[in-house]
C-alpha cells in the first residue's frame, strides 16, 4: 500500500457510541463538505457527541455534527455549523441500510471522521441501543479481559 493510500489519521471519534450502542455493522462513507469545513476538519475542530445518520428519500444524511467555522473565511461564505450533511454511499448500501433500519429497529451512528487519500470519510455503524444492564455487563467483561491481560503479562516477566 502506498503512503498516500494509507489512512492519514482520525480527526474525531464518537467515544460514547461504543458504550451506548451495540455495533452490528460498519460502513465507510464520504461526506459532502464546503471548503472551509474541510479546513476546520483538518484542524480537528469537530464534535460528534450527539450525531446520528438517517436515510431520507433515497439519500443518507448526517445530523448534529458540529464543525466549527474556520476563522480565515469571509462571514458571507461560511456554512452553518450544525447543518445536515449528505453522505456518499452506493445505492445498494443506502437501500440495504433503509431496509435494515425499518425492519430491525436499529439506528445509524457515526463512529469516527478521518481523511483517506485526501478526502474526508466517516465510519458509520448500524447499531442497537443498549440497556443499562447491558452497559454494566459490557464494562464487567472489559474489566475482566483487562485483568487477565495484566496477569498474563506479569507471568511473562
Amino acid at each position: 500500500m502506498s503512503p498516500k493510500a494509507e489512512l492519514t489519521g482520525v480527526v474525531a471519534r464518537n467515544r460514547k457510541a461504543r458504550h451506548t450502542y451495540e455495533i452490528l455493522d460498519t460502513y465507510e462513507a464520504g461526506i459532502v463538505l464546503h471548503g472551509s469545513e474541510v479546513k476546520a476538519l483538518r484542524e480537528a475542530q469537530v464534535q460528534m457527541g450527539e450525531a446520528y445518520a438517517t436515510v431520507e428519500d433515497g439519500e443518507a444524511w448526517l445530523h448534529n455534527v458540529h464543525i466549527a467555522q474556520y476563522s480565515n473565511v469571509d462571514l458571507s461564505t461560511r456554512p452553518m455549523i450544525d447543518r445536515k450533511r449528505k453522505l456518499l454511499l452506493h445505492r445498494k448500501e443506502i437501500d440495504a441500510l433503509r431496509r435494515r433500519i425499518q425492519t430491525e429497529r436499529v439506528t445509524l451512528v457515526p463512529l469516527q471522521i478521518y481523511f483517506k487519500d485526501g478526502r474526508a470519510k466517516i465510519e458509520i455503524a448500524v447499531a442497537r441501543g443498549r440497556k443499562a444492564h447491558d452497559k454494566r455487563h459490557a464494562i464487567a467483561e472489559r474489566d475482566m479481559a483487562r485483568d487477565t491481560d495484566r496477569s498474563l503479562s506479569q507471568r511473562r516477566r
